[in-house]
């Protein structure tokens, strides 16, 4: 159940652009990080650029655009992270354009700390019979 925070700092763009972005990252949630397509979320946050800051100065002349990402720890292996990460990025410049600071985040949350309508990602493994491995300490 990947959840993607995206934020863009064009509150006009256009809708166009914004599905594009919305399946675009579901396409890799599905294709790089083996997610259901119906079980991903992306939320854009389209902000005025004045609001953004990079070097503590914000940024006002250019669009610039973060991707957050809520998954489920032990699901994925470094080389699919890292894949997906490549591939985000690019994909918000192919459809941006040049951006100055574009980021892309994974955050993995533990299976028992995670989920939705009431049912932990632990508990959705489980009853799938796919519980994922338990997380190492880093």
């Amino acid at each position: 159940m990947p959840y993607f925070r995206v934020t863009v700092t064009d509150p006009g763009l256009s809708a166009d652009a914004q599905r594009a972005l919305a399946e675009g990252l579901t396409r890799l949630a599905v294709s790089v990080l083996r997610k259901s397509s119906a079980r991903t979320i992306v939320h854009l946050n389209l902000v005025p650029a004045g609001s953004y800051y990079v070097g503590g100065r914000p940024l006002t002349s250019v669009r610039d655009a973060h991707v957050e990402a809520s998954i489920t720890m032990g699901t994925n292996s470094a080389a699919e992270k890292a894949a997906f990460i490549a591939q985000a990025g690019e994909l918000l410049s192919d459809l941006l354009g040049p951006l100055p600071r574009s980021g892309v985040a994974l955050h993995e949350l533990h299976p028992e700390s995670y989920g939705y309508n009431g049912v932990t990602q632990f508990d959705f493994y489980r009853r799938a019979g796919a519980v994922p491995a338990a997380p190492t300490a880093r």
